[in-house]
């Protein structure tokens, strides 16, 4: 009966010390991703607000209609790079999160 006691409270102490640790690195991760998606957000604004500016003193529709085109594409390849880059950035979150507790699942098979 003893011996199943301190079983349990040293399975109870490893798990939440692993569980400590995968929010420690979840916090970090989210804070990766928050800070990217901040710099990506004002790097976006500044962007769209000098294409606006362009357009506005283009002088001529066509010349509009081309750097409101050169805007989009540019906009897009930019999205496209940062959703990249931010599902990378939640797939480690996921692997660090789930790290501390490969042991005790190995454990438990």
């Amino acid at each position: 009966m003893m011996q199943s006691f301190e079983d349990t409270s040293k399975f109870g102490k490893e798990f939440m010390d692993n569980s400590l640790k995968s929010f420690a690195s979840v916090s970090k991760s989210a804070q990766a991703i928050a800070v990217e998606a901040g710099e990506y957000s004002k790097k976006s604004f500044e962007s769209g607000s000098a294409a606006f500016e362009k357009v506005i003193s283009s002088g001529s529709l066509e010349k509009a209609l081309e750097i409101q085109t050169d805007y989009a594409k540019q906009a897009y390849e930019g999205f496209v790079a940062e959703a990249t880059k931010l599902q990378e950035l939640y797939a480690d979150l996921a692997k660090e999160a789930y790290k501390p507790f490969e042991s005790i699942i190995a454990k438990a098979k």
